[in-house]
């Protein structure tokens, strides 16, 4: 089994591209009720966990997920000896975002055997300093990417234990600083807004993995559970969602693994 969490379609094509190669079925985790997930020894040949890298750390929405998984679930792990590995999407680093998921996993009773970094295009842009790849770097990443994949999956399949992760410069300081922030003040739904120039198509409300975004009076209204993810920014054809004015000016992503 794979869980996932994806909001501009990164991790969603590194999950259902690891699924396809390993025979794993895949759940989105915003999807998935943690408390009812079990272990099925005869058909679950592993359990991975794909999703982007935030701010050096993991996001919270897979954090909240690990935690709330039943005893039952690691006491299935455990007793069948399932293989458990994560890949984590990043645009350059992962700082100790893996270190993070592997406490959160430990104090569930569940061991981490492998985890792999994987260099996707940048999507970040809700802070100065972050933005979108140039679309020659961006198309590099991607079909880097394939081979990537495809090589993690043999990994997978042979149940190596490694840990092929890259950190980058002062992983430490860049986790243990900048995360704690990014969850504390890193999102204020408030930023959020429609410009003048929006249609009312409702592709940001459909984008939004989490359901955040209601279409009220023909335009997107923001609620209090943004992810951080940016999809609404990235799918908006006419550059209409903004976050304060900090997007005013930012690139966006158009996946071209959007529909895969």
């Amino acid at each position: 089994m794979i869980y996932y969490f994806s909001g501009t379609h990164n991790s969603r094509y590194a999950a259902m591209r690891l699924g396809s190669l390993t025979g794993e079925d895949v759940k989105f985790i915003p999807d998935s009720d943690p408390y009812t997930q079990t272990i099925d020894p005869n058909k679950d040949k592993s359990i991975g966990l794909v999703f982007p890298v935030y701010a050096w750390g993991v996001p919270p929405v897979v954090i909240d997920f690990i935690k709330h998984l039943p005893e039952s679930f690691a006491a299935g792990i455990d007793s069948s000896s399932t293989y458990v590995w994560c890949v984590s999407t990043c645009g350059d680093e992962t700082g100790m975002a893996i270190e993070m998921l592997r406490k959160t996993l430990f104090k569930k009773g569940i061991r981490l055997s492998a985890a792999w970094s994987l260099i996707m295009p940048n999507v970040y842009v809700l802070l100065p300093g972050f933005g979108t790849d140039p679309k020659d770097i961006e198309e590099k990443k991607l079909q880097e990417a394939v081979g990537k994949i495809e090589s993690i999956a043999e990994k997978i399949k042979s149940k190596a234990e490694e840990n092929d992760v890259h950190r980058g410069p002062f992983p430490r300081l860049k986790t243990s600083l900048v995360y704690p922030l990014f969850k504390k003040w890193g999102v204020n739904t408030k930023q959020w807004h429609y410009a003048d120039s929006c249609i009312g198509c409702g592709k940001c409300a459909k984008a939004c993995p989490v359901g955040n975004i209601s279409m009220i009076n023909g335009h997107p209204q923001w609620g209090s559970d943004c992810t951080s993810c940016c999809a609404c920014y990235h799918v908006c054809p006419n550059h209409s969602a903004q976050y304060g004015n900090i997007t005013k000016n930012m690139g966006q992503y158009k996946s071209p693994i959007q529909e895969i």
